[in-house]
């Protein structure tokens, strides 16, 4: 069956996410402590708050220019298939993307078989191209 397959790597995504996030709030909360113990409390979480924002910038402008989204003279082609429009629509408008994904979930749980209307009308092709 095709759905546990993708319900088995949703949930081992979902852990790892959560397992990063424990991390990362027990590496901040060590880091302030540590810092507690030389500097005043307000001065401790003001340079781990710092940090970690210096660690949340570099970390998005390397994989933004990893992923080549910085570069403004790339032109994109039309992506294939359902999958590569919805990673499309994530990349370039991520909350409108998180929106859709969220109603096309609540009209597959009321009826499958509009939610698969909605797919075809996904996977047609458009006769116009689009730029940037």
């Amino acid at each position: 069956m095709i759905g546990k397959g993708l319900i088995k790597k949703l949930t081992a995504a979902f852990v790892v996410a959560a397992s990063a996030f424990v991390a990362i709030v027990a590496l901040g909360a060590t880091l302030y402590y540590a810092l507690a113990l030389v500097l005043p409390a307000l001065g401790a979480a003001a340079i781990t708050a710092g940090v970690f924002a210096l660690i949340a910038i570099i970390t998005a402008v390397v994989f933004l220019n990893a992923a080549g989204v910085m570069d403004d003279e790339v032109e994109e082609e039309e992506p294939e298939g359902l999958g590569g429009r919805a990673y499309a629509l994530f990349r370039t408008r991520p909350i409108l993307g998180t929106v859709a994904a969220l109603a096309g979930g609540w009209i597959f749980l009321r009826n499958p078989a509009l939610a698969t209307m909605v797919a075809a009308a996904f996977t047609e092709k458009s006769h116009t191209r689009y730029r940037r």
